[in-house]
């Protein structure tokens, strides 16, 4: 018989109690142990993993841990967590961090491993306890996770409690476990987050991807098609941040449409792209019998062939929203393709297809014209925008950019969420600020502070009635 979720939040509770007293360096070398030994179990967790969900690849799993376990530790490396963080001489400011204590997981099916064994970096890293709740296709791995690292940290003398797992999930038990912590960090479907916010407990949810990238005239075509193509075949486009469709500019598009072809793709003719949203969606639904599957799976399943040596799949399309599926999250390797003609309206599309599905979280663009670029990062509805880069390999931290490592990316109002940020360690905190009084200090005139404004004249007349 499995214990109860509150019983689970006691036992949290007490072992959050004992970690509390760490000091920074012990809490960073917990957090290193952690990240190390997810390294060297990368290859066993994502063999696990595959078995248990039948979905993306193996290899891309074990390069997903360990990339993400490195790259956290560097930004966990030098990270202030506890106690004074912040001194500011100047204002006479001090901020202090403190746990926020026991943390509610909700686990979803694609990216389990990492969910797990970089929430507890974070959590553990603010002194802080992690239950998880997992998703019940992908509940043996959470599981196997989960005990893995606590088997490591009874080795390594800290309380195995601070990592905790409902064994046998439900809607309930996940209702309750949010409603019993502190703090709820939920990464999956629309549902989940909606949920977590209506909780009662603070949350950082995160919001459905659905990324699009803009193909101008002044990109390099043949770098771009390849980077979209490795995104596709990274665990085979499972992660949130894989590109879903590629807005091309019309001068350009067959030119950008044949390089996709050489990097692997096979443009889908209309009858075999209503065969294919036959299959993708099943009463509107993704049908998770053939997403995260290779190209020539996908294919057979809809009832027609591709060549072997296709591994990603393209459809046209011009509209969006409800009526046009293939404006949506796939979760597959195919990639939906739209012409624009001038980029005003590149920028419209991009946000009229996010508003359907995907809104706030990330687009891409590959040009060379730098202030177009700009001009896409202003005008979009976007958290994130990755320029000249495969976009699933790059949003959630990569050696190549300075985007912080993590699993999970808020995506702002939007897209339903409190924060844009990567969640990382800062979100794992409360923070107390000290404020001391400024002995010198100088009040500015109004003149500094107001300036101009002072004798507009609209103002004045309506002051002077």
């Amino acid at each position: 018989m499995s214990e109860s979720v509150q019983q689970l939040v006691n036992r949290a509770r007490k072992a959050q109690q004992i970690v509390e007293n760490y000091i920074q360096e012990e809490v960073r070398k917990i957090a290193a142990s952690i990240g190390w030994f997810a390294i060297n179990k990368a290859k066993e967790w994502a063999e696990f993993n595959f078995q248990e969900t039948k979905m993306g690849d193996v290899q891309s799993k074990i390069n997903r841990t360990q990339t993400r376990a490195r790259g956290l530790m560097r930004d966990l490396k030098n990270a202030k967590t506890v106690g004074v963080i912040e001194v500011d001489d100047e204002k006479q400011l001090i901020k202090i961090a403190k746990p926020v204590g026991v943390v509610a997981s909700l686990v979803p099916q694609t990216v389990p491993a990492g969910v797990v064994f970089m929430g507890i970096m974070n959590a553990i890293m603010g002194r802080n306890a992690m239950i998880c709740s997992p998703h019940p296709r992908a509940k043996q791995t959470t599981i196997k996770v989960v005990n893995d690292i606590r088997e490591l940290l009874r080795k390594i003398n800290v309380p195995e409690d601070v990592l905790l797992c409902i064994e046998e999930p439900t809607i309930e038990k996940t209702n309750e476990l949010m409603r019993e912590c502190d703090l709820v960090v939920a990464t999956g479907g629309a549902n989940m987050v909606k949920a977590a916010y209506s909780s009662g407990t603070p949350a950082y949810g995160v919001g459905a991807g659905n990324v699009v990238v803009v193909i101008d005239e002044t990109a390099d075509f043949k770098d771009a098609a390849t980077k979209i193509a490795e995104s596709q075949l990274n665990d085979l486009a499972i992660g949130c941040s894989t590109e879903n469709a590629a807005v091309i500019q019309e001068s350009v598009y067959d030119e950008v449409v044949e390089e996709m072809i050489k990097a692997g793709a096979y443009l889908c003719n209309e009858e075999e792209k209503q065969k294919l949203r036959n299959v993708l969606w099943v009463d509107g639904r993704l049908n998770v019998e053939v997403i995260c599957k290779p190209a020539t799976y996908i294919a057979e399943k809809a009832g027609f062939k591709i060549p072997e040596d296709r591994t990603w799949l393209l459809v046209e399309e011009e509209g969006y929203g409800p009526d046009y599926p293939f404006s949506g999250e796939k979760l597959s390797v195919v990639v939906t393709l739209y012409k624009y003609d001038t980029f005003e309206n590149a920028i419209k599309l991009v946000n009229n297809i996010q508003a359907y599905s995907g809104a706030g979280h990330s687009c891409g663009i590959h040009s060379n014209d730098e202030e177009r670029i700009l001009k896409f990062a202003l005008e979009t509805k976007t958290s994130r925008v990755a320029v000249k880069l495969p976009v699933n390999k790059s949003n959630a931290g990569a050696w190549n950019n300075g985007m912080p490592f993590t699993i999970n990316l808020g995506c702002g109002t939007w897209g339903g969420n409190i924060t844009s940020e990567n969640i990382t360690y800062k979100h794992y905190i409360n923070t107390t600020w000290v404020a001391k009084e400024i002995k010198d200090y100088k009040i500015p005139t109004d003149e500094e502070l107001f300036g101009d404004v002072m004798n507009d004249k609209a103002i004045l007349e309506l002051l002077n009635k």
